[in-house]
């Protein structure tokens, strides 16, 4: 039981959310990715079923790998993974970069003018 004065059985621990690691740690001290910018509406999808062989991937790329066998939102991943959201765009990057999986970004409404969205919302907040 870690804290019983063993040496042997210290680890980083929260006492209310079990053990803890730094998301720079899992990153290797990256903040941002290594290609894009993965908005968190962004949809991911694996394009191979197993990543375990590959060289260089921590357990949370593998991860990462799993559970975009079906298609994911970058919210979604952190959520199941109970990853910070930029920690998970960094891995994203890195699996990107090996084209280990795909990413859709969101498209923009077509024939809508941002300025128009603005306006409606200004107006929508005026007459509250």
């Amino acid at each position: 039981m870690a804290g019983d004065g063993d040496p042997t059985d210290e680890q980083w621990v929260d006492e209310h959310a079990g053990p803890v690691v730094r998301p720079y740690a899992v990153t290797r001290g990256r903040a941002r990715p290594v290609t894009g910018s993965f908005d968190l509406i962004s949809l991911v999808t694996a394009t191979r079923t197993n990543a375990v062989e590959e060289a260089g991937l921590g357990p949370e790329h593998v991860a990462i790998v799993a559970l975009t066998q079906h298609m994911q939102s970058v919210a979604e991943i952190a959520a199941r993974l109970d990853l910070p959201v930029g920690t998970v765009r960094v891995l994203l990057g890195d699996l990107v970069a090996r084209d280990l999986v795909r990413v859709q970004e969101p498209r923009e409404p077509a024939g809508v003018n941002d300025e128009s969205i603005y306006e409606a919302v200004i107006n929508g907040l005026r007459a509250l």
